[in-house]
């Protein structure tokens, strides 16, 4: 499936990515602000299938296979789930806020690191910037969009990642310091009404990076429990969503803070079913080490998946 179509795919985000502030957010000091936790847990069985993708069928797959099966494969684990069903990497945001602390004030940063982009899922901020960096000996190619259900997607960026001019070839299967290159800083102008960034490495199909645009600055996103923490919540009545970028459909639920109290809110979400996608493990010859008519070495130093 190609980016695009993926993009398309993310239709349950119709509720959210519609939804625009109706004024300019406030930095005000808050009094007796309050705490919203809770977890996020995906349902349903089996468990969704990683992504699939063959190595040989991309450039530098010795390089990119230091993180791989073994077999030549690389899989992409687009949904990361403890053992108790916890999901990471859920967005999780706070709804209607408009007067609050202020915004982190760093800008998102994202590396390519052993051919994937780290993190996986960040926020985004209508009219700021994001960081991309190379921290690979081999190039890496942006290619950047904005999204919404009614709109379709829209090109933001699409520009070839530099790798540090340092970063030596050599054996790509020994362990290597991974150098930055330079800071590629890309505004993220999002038109009206599209509220969801992905980028994608033009070379390397599998190095995929989600993000959510953000309003106000209470929001979370899970860690590998599915675990997530608000803090400094003005009191108040509001909905609070949370997303995933292959959640078909999003979750809402209406929180009370009070002040300086806790309200606890949890949230299952739906695992896709059936197949969702093309790029799945397959036993083909012609998907094989050999047939690019050479010999290629692929060895999953980093990482060994299953």
């Amino acid at each position: 499936m190609t980016v695009l179509k993926k993009i398309v795919w993310m239709w349950g985000c119709a509720v959210l990515l519609a939804a625009a502030p109706a004024r300019a957010y406030e930095v005000v000091e808050v009094q007796h602000g309050g705490t919203i936790t809770g977890k996020v847990t995906l349902q349903g069985q089996p468990t969704p299938t990683s992504q699939g993708f063959n190595l040989i069928t991309f450039p530098d797959p010795e390089y990119c296979g230091r993180i791989s099966t073994g077999t030549g494969w690389r899989l992409l684990y687009d949904f990361a789930i403890d053992q108790a069903g916890g999901l990471r990497d859920v967005v999780v945001t706070v709804e209607g806020i408009e007067k609050g602390r202020p915004f982190d004030v760093s800008v998102p940063r994202i590396e390519a690191r052993d051919c994937q982009f780290q993190p996986f899922v960040t926020v985004v901020r209508n009219g700021h910037a994001v960081e991309v960096v190379n921290m690979d000996p081999v190039m890496h190619d942006i290619q950047a969009y904005e999204t919404s259900p009614q709109l379709g997607p829209r090109v933001l960026f699409n520009s070839p990642l530099s790798m540090n001019a340092h970063h030596r070839r050599g054996n790509l299967h020994a362990t290597h310091r991974h150098l930055p290159g330079p800071s590629m800083l890309e505004p993220v102008s999002l038109t009206k009404n599209r509220n969801l960034f992905v980028m994608q490495c033009g070379f390397h199909a599998y190095m995929l990076s989600w993000g959510l645009a953000v309003s106000n600055p209470y929001y979370a996103i899970t860690d590998g429990s599915g675990s997530f923490t608000i803090k400094d919540v003005p009191p108040g009545s509001y909905r609070i969503a949370a997303w995933h970028p292959y959640v078909g459909t999003m979750s809402e639920d209406i929180v009370v803070v009070k002040a300086d109290g806790t309200a606890t809110v949890d949230f299952s979400m739906k695992a896709p079913a059936g197949r969702r996608t093309a790029h799945q493990v397959m036993d083909n010859p012609r998907f094989g080490l050999e047939a690019l008519g050479k010999s290629v070495h692929i060895e999953p130093l980093v990482e060994q998946q299953h």
